[in-house]
């Protein structure tokens, strides 16, 4: 039965920006760039925040000619959302005031959730809440450093189940001025295994009421999200892995947080999935600027737009290799277009599900969660996204 529809929810304010419906698009690696957050925003009717891809502090300093184009944002992306993730207070420090200074955007994301190896070993990502003064010197100097802009975190529960950090993180935030938390309910250990814990995301609300709280993970529907708010008490949600392949969830998002009946959620058939399909391809090239290389971009999408529909194994491979719009379009053209929505199988869980994987960190990372010795600019990635 469908989770009975939610009563118009309160705004949600970022500094000066109100995201009204309370709806956040996740910073993807390689996934939500320019091309693709336009589609998000396009379904959504320009409603909600949408997030960039990482963007490394020290790449942003460097201003390395790939991450310069993952900081270019659409004339109508309003308010400008950046994630940054560093490890060096001093350079966080530096890549704020640049942002701040030069105009480059207008709200900016910390990332401490990524659990990933590159990101974790370096004490990044979701390692970096365990060392709580490293935390809290990151934060003051980002704070400090945005002048005007409002600045936010995103992170995990903590490493492992041994190593829970939220509640501490959250307090440090409250204290050092951020301006909201997204918690996504899973520890680094899990990355994307299992399921999330919401009732943190509930304990971590009643902590630091003082600011916004916005829960993530296992979103995969409007109803989850309407259920999420519900049992948390949270202020808003935060989207990854539930939109791949489906941009229009933020229509079936807004229309649940403005209390519109499930009946207006999207159900496109597999002909409006594939128009999709190739204006995602399309806006890609036009991005990259080069055609070939947009498609190519756009391959690691095509499983997640056909999940469910009835395709066969030798045509979703082949899809999966094209390197041209038009042989896209006409491998799409072969299939059977009037398939309905599917009634399983293209809802639910996509993406990454591994885990109960080994956190790779530092040396030493977890003997005491207050020494910071040992961390420095040297342990700051020079590449953004993906």
């Amino acid at each position: 039965m469908p989770t009975p529809v939610l009563a118009p929810v309160s705004p949600l304010s970022i500094g000066p920006h109100t995201v009204q419906p309370p709806v956040v698009l996740a910073p993807m690696a390689g996934i939500t760039n320019a091309p693709f957050r336009t589609l998000c925003r396009e379904f959504s009717g320009g409603k909600g925040l949408f997030v960039s891809e990482m963007i490394t502090t020290r790449a942003l300093v460097e201003r390395n000619e790939k991450t310069m184009q993952l900081i270019h944002f659409d004339a109508t992306e309003k308010p400008r959302s950046i994630q940054l993730y560093g490890v060096d207070p001093a350079t966080v420090g530096k890549a704020v005031r640049m942002i701040a200074e030069e105009g480059l955007a207008d709200h900016i994301d910390l990332n401490f959730g990524c659990p990933v190896p590159k990101v974790t070993r370096k004490g990044g990502g979701s390692a970096l809440p365990f060392k709580r003064n490293l935390l809290r010197a990151i934060l003051r100097e980002a704070v400090s450093g945005a002048g005007d802009l409002p600045v936010t975190m995103k992170m995990r529960k903590g490493i492992d189940d041994d190593h829970i950090t939220y509640l501490d993180a959250g307090r440090i935030a409250v204290e050092e001025g951020v301006t909201a938390i997204a918690l996504h309910g899973r520890t680094a250990a899990q990355h994307y295994g299992g399921t999330a814990d919401w009732d943190a995301i509930a304990r971590l609300k009643e902590h630091v009421p003082e600011i916004p709280v916005l829960g993530n993970g296992d979103i995969w529907s409007a109803e989850d999200a309407v259920r999420m708010v519900r049992e948390t008490g949270c202020d808003g949600v935060v989207v990854g892995r539930g939109c791949l392949g489906r941009p229009w969830l933020f229509g079936d998002l807004v229309a649940a947080f403005e209390g519109r009946e499930p009946e207006a959620y999207a159900r496109p058939t597999l002909r409006e999935v594939a128009d999709v399909m190739v204006r995602h391809a399309t806006l890609l090239g036009e991005w990259i600027g080069d055609e070939a290389r947009g498609v190519i971009d756009f391959r690691k999408h095509v499983a997640w737009y056909l999940k469910g529909f009835a395709v066969g194994s030798e045509m979703r491979k082949r899809l999966a290799i094209t390197s041209a719009l038009s042989e896209l379009r006409s491998g799409l053209d072969e299939l059977d277009l009037d398939q309905a929505w599917p009634a399983t199988g293209a809802d639910g869980p996509r993406g990454r599900t591994s885990g109960n994987n080994r956190v790779v960190l530092p040396d030493g990372w977890l003997k005491d969660p207050y020494d910071c010795a040992g961390v420095s600019e040297d342990a700051e990635l020079d590449t953004s996204g993906g």
